[in-house]
């Protein structure tokens, strides 16, 4: 798909008065051949390979052979013409940069927070540890075609603090201005979680989610070691999701999962609030990713009205409403969510952020400018230019 398909033609949107675009909440995906490439030498001989056969493409790992996927690479395809199964070539190669680039400016985007692959699914500790650099070191290559446009997220293990603490410290160094978590602690077995998914390599499942069940919880005052290394660096903390994972492939559980996968993102939230981490530290921000924010002013009205009756007999030790909390340290994006951005002005909605989820199958891509003139009607021009550009930009601290 080029500028002269007719699917990117008919998108475009020539009388645009918003001013600049930043999608908090786009999505890299590598190519499959990455994992050779960045794993260290001593590994490279166990990376995924792909397997051409008459039927398809397979992805061959670990002894394992499964279809490729296509699931997270429907940009440019109407819903029904969504295609699950496919081969390589089929894909939209969002891993080159011209490629990126180019729709990007084919849709308006003046620049993206990226989110990304990894880690590899195995159960082996060392190969699964080194897959987090791996994907660390290539989407950082990626991202230097255009430092001033593209913007990874970083990727950490979170089975052991001290451990996260150093991954932090280096990729700070090495330019992050994001680290994502997943939704709760993992387990000393990084890839072991009681969140299993059928279609999913548990390892892949932990890393987005990790283990509500396990024995480290973010509620854990060791915790406060790596909160202060987070702020100490100058990063935010972001959960993509994950207090909940969709049944991916199965047809029967994905639509009603799907929103309970957005809701779900309360519970991270709540921990945060209800444990006092935001009063010990107070420059600390996270970002609720592509969770949607239609329910974050429900929910911070719901939680204060709780708060302010049951503070007593749980002995709360907030120094300050849950309000105050959720519109000074919890950001939310959202991809088409009228009802967040009407709920704006209220507790809870005020850092809300837009962003197209390229290129997944919720993505507005090729006609995002198109949505946002629809869902953004009759909202203030200034309100407008803060939810599109100004709060990720603020999230991120490049203003």
């Amino acid at each position: 798909m080029s500028e002269a398909d007719p699917a990117i033609r008919d998108g475009q949107v020539t009388e645009w008065h918003y001013g600049p675009i930043f999608d908090a909440d786009a999505h890299i995906d590598p190519p499959h051949d990455m994992w050779k490439d960045y794993l260290p030498s001593h590994l490279k001989d166990r990376a995924p390979y792909i397997e051409h056969a008459e039927d398809g493409d397979y992805i061959c790992f670990e002894g394992n052979r499964r279809p490729f996927m296509m699931i997270n690479n429907q940009a440019g395809r109407d819903g029904q013409n969504f295609k699950m199964k496919g081969r390589l070539e089929e894909q939209r190669k969002v891993w080159e940069p011209a490629t990126r680039l180019a729709d990007m400016d084919a849709d308006g985007m003046d620049a993206a927070l990226l989110f990304g692959g990894g880690p590899l699914g195995t159960t082996d500790d060392e190969l699964y540890l080194a897959s987090y650099e791996a994907y660390q070191n290539w989407v950082l290559d990626f991202c230097s075609v255009a430092p001033d446009r593209l913007y990874p997220v970083g990727y950490v293990p979170m089975r052991d603090i001290d451990e996260t603490c150093e991954h932090v410290k280096r990729l700070a160094r090495k330019g992050f201005r994001a680290i994502n978590l997943p939704a709760f602690p993992q387990n000393k077995k990084a890839w072991e979680t009681s969140s299993n998914v059928k279609n999913m390599k548990s390892g892949q499942v932990a890393a987005l989610t990790g283990d509500p069940h396990g024995e480290l919880q973010y509620s854990n005052p060791e915790f406060d070691k790596l909160w202060k290394t987070i702020c100490d660096e100058g990063v935010v903390v972001t959960f993509h999701l994950g207090a909940r994972v969709p049944r991916f492939g199965q047809a029967e559980f994905f639509l009603p999962d799907m929103p309970m996968s957005k809701l779900a993102m309360a519970e991270p939230i709540g921990i945060f609030i209800f444990n006092c981490i935001f009063d010990r530290f107070p420059d600390l921000k996270i970002g609720s990713m592509e969770s949607g924010v239609g329910w974050f002013a429900w929910y911070t009205e719901y939680i204060t009205r709780t708060w302010e009756k049951q503070r007593f007999w749980t002995k709360s030790a907030l120094k300050e409403p849950p309000t105050y909390y959720m519109d000074r340290n919890v950001y939310g994006s959202f991809i088409q969510d009228r009802t967040g951005i009407l709920c704006r002005d209220l507790p809870g909605g005020k850092n809300i952020m837009w962003s197209s989820d390229y290129p997944h199958s919720e993505t507005t891509f090729p006609k995002s400018r198109q949505i946002i003139l629809r869902d953004f009607e009759g909202v203030p021009e200034e309100d407008v230019k803060k939810i599109i550009n100004g709060n990720c930009r603020k999230l991120l601290g490049l203003d």
